[in-house]
């Protein structure tokens, strides 16, 4: 088959390198010119584990991306994975997805056979119905044969190349039962070698699964979080407790290592976006309310364990990892980031270390010091709060002794605590 991709941000990237990898011809089209020279010379935009070998073998074969919109009538169905920021109120904005959505209508109005959209962003259901669809349709002037669907995504920053390819459950949001089978059609060679759930429903509820599933994530998260607090009250290994409950089939052991909190692109939007989006319909989610608040607290509960030992006024501390998670570069709404602004707030002098993500978080806080290593930020410094579970972390050791007060308080759980350090975890 033939797809074409709009937008080439991160998702937009890994499912269109991820579908020429699949044996489709894929033309990814992006405004970015700077993007898409990047990707036709088989370089990725993002930092992705496995993305770059993709785009290496398929970039200029059957991977090819363009500015221009001339591709799309040529092909058999076009996926929409524009970004969705998120509006002061938490809100999702739209603006240029419907943009691309009409766009993507005007490029196919004059098609006679029949051409299936198909919305990866994340947008709330009601958006569907009110904003997307009649874009599309208002840009393909009425054509009938131009039919828009859901299929969301369900990929995990660092893992996003194996999420796509050993997939645990596609979600098919169509119309009609010719779309359904369009979206068989795109996914049948991934199919044929997973085994894989596929649930066929129409495009909000596709959409509603995909917001549930992140939103049940977070709270899960926020919940161990909170219970992980009041066993470090109670002076009780959090880990031993959450291992033993994570034997419950009921609630599985997944998602159970208490910590610094979620972050990343798509559980903060997700989850504000759809507590947004029930305050519309006069519904307060208080659960969801309180899954947010537990998980803003938790930066603010790793500084007053270091306060417990270091006057912070003044004094010089490490923060070590600055993406949200391993394996990637990516530093929206990473716990790094508040903990930063509380440390700025409490006078202290900051010095940041991460492999990857130094110059993005470099855009964000120019005013404070990077070091090229963790043993770099750690000489000298009068503590230490780890706020990314990189594995070159666990292997700090002799490191903490060129401190000048070697205090560690570890967010993550990766740091073997010994004699010599006084270690704090928000777990035990």
């Amino acid at each position: 088959m033939h797809i074409t991709v709009i937008g080439s941000g991160y998702v937009g990237t890994t499912i269109a390198a991820c579908f020429a990898d699949l044996g489709h011809d894929v033309t990814a089209i992006d405004i970015d010119e700077e993007i898409v020279e990047t990707l036709n010379d088989g370089q990725s935009p993002i930092s992705e584990p496995g993305l770059e070998d993709l785009l290496e073998t398929h970039a200029g074969n059957r991977l090819e991306a363009t500015t221009s919109y001339d591709a799309v009538p040529e092909s058999d169905v076009t996926f929409l994975a524009i970004g969705t920021p998120s509006n002061d109120d938490g809100s999702i904005d739209l603006g240029a997805l419907e943009a691309a959505a009409e766009a993507t209508g005007e490029a196919v109005a004059d098609k006679d056979e029949r051409h299936l959209v198909v919305i990866k962003s994340t947008v709330t259901p009601p958006s569907i119905e009110t904003v997307l669809e009649p874009a599309v349709h208002r840009g393909a002037d009425g054509n009938e044969n131009i039919e828009v669907g859901m299929n969301p995504e369900f990929l995990r920053e660092g893992s996003a190349v194996s999420d796509f390819l050993s997939p645990d459950k596609l979600v098919f949001g169509a119309s009609s039962e010719w779309g359904t089978n369009r979206l068989h059609a795109v996914f049948e060679p991934l199919l044929e070698d997973h085994d894989a759930h596929v649930v066929e429903t129409d495009p909000q509820t596709a959409s509603m699964i995909k917001y549930a599933n992140n939103a049940f994530l977070a709270s899960k998260i926020s919940l161990v979080n909170d219970l992980g607090n009041i066993c470090k009250e109670f002076g009780l290994d959090a880990y031993e407790v959450m291992e033993a409950i994570g034997l419950d089939d009921r609630i599985s052991e997944q998602f159970l290592r208490s910590g610094v909190g979620w972050g990343g692109s798509c559980f903060p939007k997700d989850v504000n976006a759809i507590i947004a989006a029930a305050r519309e319909e006069d519904y307060d989610p208080a659960v969801l309310e309180a899954t947010v608040e537990v998980n803003d607290r938790q930066p603010e509960r790793m500084l007053e364990l270091l306060e417990d030992h270091v006057d912070l006024e003044g004094a010089r501390i490490a923060v070590l990892g600055l993406a949200f998670k391993p394996q990637t570069d990516d530093i929206r709404n990473s716990r790094a980031i508040p903990m930063i602004e509380l440390l700025k707030e409490r006078g202290s002098e900051i010095v940041a270390y991460d492999p990857v993500a130094v110059e993005p978080m470099q855009e964000r806080f120019p005013d404070i010091e990077y070091a090229a290593s963790a043993a770099d930020a750690l000489d000298g410094a009068d503590g230490t709060v780890v706020v990314t579970d990189w594995d070159e972390f666990a292997t700090l050791d002799e490191e903490f002794d060129t401190m000048a007060t070697p205090v560690v308080v570890d967010g993550r759980r990766i740091i073997e605590p010994r004699d010599g350090i006084t270690y704090e975890g928000l777990t035990w």
